[in-house]
């Protein structure tokens, strides 16, 4: 059974979901909005299959029934927990179900942006920016994905990626507006912001570059361009979802709206801070 939703708003968006007898609905906490009486809205510490598709359900020596499979499925509930804690999430997600008649739930990012459903079809995984993810189908699993090793780390935002596999919806957020690409378009390779990434398919090949090197102009680049020392780099044939604006970008347009910006010429690298 297909989840029926709908993408509404302009600047702001949200996604409201019809929920059948029968389907459930799950979203990291901080993600809901509203939902009618009829939906149960129930809290875990794990996203379906616990460790991030390490289990499986069921019974049996295989499955989660059992002593075995209970000892599995806590064990993977406890490293989904921690992974998510390591790197600042939320330890919970928020479920809702509905037994009686038709349901509705309404879930919406933190950030003024697009929303997008992505169909998984459960022959190509999704990874998507550990911010973006809002909300998937009971069907479609979740898991922590550390993508490009010691260079990865050195691109910030792009270093941790949530992945989701299987069958169903996921809904994912962004800040400002979308922008669709296929590096297959472009020659087989783009280079983007690290912030800009919202998320790409199974078969994307994710890495992190400098920005010309620690010479003058690289320097030049990441001191008064903005840009930082790093770009990520999409490799590959295959859908990317970029957004037009990043939270740091947003983050520096409150501050100078508010007359904090004590930046200077020079950016953030050599910022200084009033005692």
């Amino acid at each position: 059974m297909t989840l029926q939703q709908e993408i509404v708003g302009t600047a702001v968006q949200m996604a409201v979901v019809s929920l059948q007898p029968g389907q459930t609905v799950y979203c990291e906490a901080g993600k809901f909005l509203f939902k009618t009486a009829n939906v149960t809205m129930e809290t875990r510490l794990s996203g379906p299959a616990g460790g991030g598709g390490t289990g499986g359900e069921g019974t049996g020596p295989g499955g989660s029934g059992g002593m075995g499979g209970m000892l599995r499925q806590a064990m993977g509930t406890a490293l989904q927990a921690g992974q998510r804690a390591a790197v600042g999430e939320s330890l919970a997600f928020q479920y809702f179900s509905c037994a009686d008649g038709e349901g509705t739930v309404g879930f919406a990012g933190v950030l003024p942006g697009e929303m997008r459903a992505l169909e998984l079809d459960g022959k190509r995984a999704w990874f998507a920016e550990k911010d973006a993810f809002v909300a998937a189908e009971s069907t479609v699993e979740f898991g922590i994905a550390f993508h490009g090793g010691r260079t990865g780390r050195s691109g910030g935002e792009g270093f941790v990626l949530e992945k989701f596999t299987g069958r169903g919806t996921v809904v994912v957020c962004g800040a400002g507006n979308f922008i669709d690409l296929n590096p297959a378009d472009f020659g087989g390779r783009i280079e983007v912001d690290t912030g800009c990434i919202v998320a790409f398919e199974e078969g994307i090949q994710y890495g992190v570059q400098r920005v010309g090197g620690l010479n003058r102009q690289g320097l030049m680049n990441a001191v008064l361009g903005g840009e930082g020392l790093s770009l990520a780099t999409l490799e590959g044939d295959g859908r990317v979802v970029l957004q037009s604006l990043t939270i740091e970008g947003l983050a520096n347009a409150l501050r100078k709206a508010q007359g904090g910006d004590k930046q200077g010429p020079t950016g953030g690298l050599f910022s200084t801070h009033a005692g």
